[in-house]
């Protein structure tokens, strides 16, 4: 599409109160119900009509791997800055989420030491360049996270909420208390930098993936994101389940309306 033309309609869209993030199908907004409700996207809203001023955004950071970088994730930053303000609900006006995964050896990089970008990490797994691979999951985790917060592109990742999203269609090991190691990593990576973290997945995948944690994980505690709601009636009853892993939770959940996900707070 040429320029002069995408900008014409940009601003238009804009007028009608959409943000048009590149040329693509448009995905149109399902009637606006009363409560306040958030929205969240990530590469596969690339091209998409978004509506604006959501009452709170969720943007990823990842382009479906945890490896990756959301082609989309500069524009949809600054869609997502057309959140209301001050937030309608107690959600941070924007947050992000980050994919998750445990590809081990398999990987296309996994550590081989407790160092990373000159940065020696205090591990609780014992030394990973001696191949412990509980160790070396808890460095990949936080490798990762580093990753997440310094080159993807995210202007001052201190001050935002991070959601680890943790899903079975990403590679994961048999050994759950690993993969718990990957989160951990990341949570601690996260809260050294002063930010704040969250978890998203389903009951059903979280215990696939990670199971039981113990009540001293830095995992425990964390406010859950609860996806599976298949409409804003049931993502209210999602409030009342249990978090997903001990002293937790749940601070929002999702549904699907119109193609698009949407979030209601639970508080």
């Amino acid at each position: 599409m040429p320029t002069s033309l995408f900008k014409k309609l940009a601003s238009l869209a804009v007028t009608l109160g959409l943000v048009l993030l590149g040329a693509g199908p448009a995905t149109a907004a399902p009637p606006r119900d009363s409560e306040p409700v958030g929205i969240d996207v990530s590469w596969p809203q690339c091209g998409k009509t978004l509506p604006t001023q959501p009452a709170f955004a969720v943007v990823g950071v990842n382009n479906g791997l945890a490896n990756t970088t959301n082609p989309c994730l500069a524009a949809q930053l600054a869609w997502a800055g057309t959140a209301k303000t001050p937030a309608a609900t107690s959600q941070p006006r924007v947050s992000l989420y980050v994919n998750t995964a445990n590809p081990g050896l398999k990987g296309s990089w996994w550590p081989t030491s407790n160092t990373y970008k000159g940065i020696r990490v205090a591990n609780p797994y014992g030394n990973c360049a001696l191949r412990v691979f509980k160790a070396c999951s808890y460095m990949y985790g936080y490798a990762k996270a580093y990753d997440d917060a310094a080159i993807r592109g995210v202007s001052n990742p201190a001050s935002y909420l991070w959601w680890l999203d943790v899903e079975t269609e990403n590679s994961w090991q048999s050994d759950k208390s690993a993969n718990a190691a990957v989160l951990e990593g990341m949570t601690v990576y996260f809260k050294s930098i002063g930010a704040r973290v969250g978890i998203y997945s389903t009951s059903m995948q979280w215990g696939q993936i990670a199971g039981s944690v113990p009540s001293t994980s830095p995992l425990a505690g964390l406010p859950s994101w609860l996806a599976g709601a298949s409409s804003l009636t049931r993502a209210k009853a999602f409030c009342s389940n249990p978090g997903l892993t001990p002293r937790s939770r749940v601070a929002m959940a999702q549904y699907i309306s119109g193609g698009l996900d949407y979030n209601f707070s639970c508080r």
